[in-house]
């Protein structure tokens, strides 16, 4: 079992996935909220049944799922339907996200949570020890997503606006990987990293 644990998060198309991956390609546990939100609405779950309770059925597709398109219809634009929806899903993805970093095999685990700071940073996370900030500067940012997605700078600014500030990330980092350049500077950044969490977990 991990009893030491990281957080990674960043923003959109900070590179948050690539160093994930080079966490995983050493060796260390991935805990994935995208993957435990999904798991926290799956069809047949008690959050899934949370939901419909709260926003009605209209909510769920032909197959009795999460109608993902309809529920950010509804919540979109709505910061009160927006919050109840968190209240439902949030606290459960961090139980699993606990549980999964907990019960990992290795020194260390990572926890990769894209809407931490967004989500209530240190204070609704405090099992982690470690908070690992992706860090890019906004210009280089927007170039990626516009490239990423294919949209245009408007959009890609809008997408940026909606989640945390740069600032507001670097807030709570412990640790920040800056990048802005070529694919072995995140490597070495990485390898780091990784050297001096293993220590850490060591001594704790």
């Amino acid at each position: 079992m991990a009893g030491f644990c990281v957080g990674i998060t960043g923003g959109v198309a900070s590179g948050k996935s690539e160093v994930t991956r080079r966490f995983e390609a050493l060796g260390i546990a991935v805990a994935d909220a995208d993957l435990a939100a999904r798991a926290a609405v799956a069809a047949g779950s008690a959050g899934l049944a949370e939901i419909v309770s709260a926003f009605g059925a209209q909510v769920l597709d032909r197959d009795g799922g999460l109608d993902r398109a309809a529920m950010r219809q509804r919540v979109f634009g709505d910061d009160h339907a927006r919050k109840r929806l968190e209240a439902i899903v949030h606290p459960r993805v961090r139980e699993m996200l606990q549980r999964q970093c907990r019960l990992a095999p290795g020194p260390y685990a990572v926890a990769a949570i894209p809407l931490l700071t967004e989500g209530g940073g240190r204070e609704a996370y405090p099992w982690l020890q470690r908070i690992l900030v992706v860090d890019v500067p906004v210009a280089v940012q927007q170039a990626r997503v516009m490239r990423r997605d294919r949209i245009d700078a408007e959009l890609a600014q809008r997408m940026i606006a909606a989640q945390a500030t740069r600032e507001a990330r670097l807030a709570i980092a412990d640790d920040v990987i800056v990048n802005d350049g070529p694919l072995d500077d995140l490597q070495t950044q990485v390898a780091a990293l990784d050297r001096r969490y293993r220590a850490l977990a060591a001594d704790a």
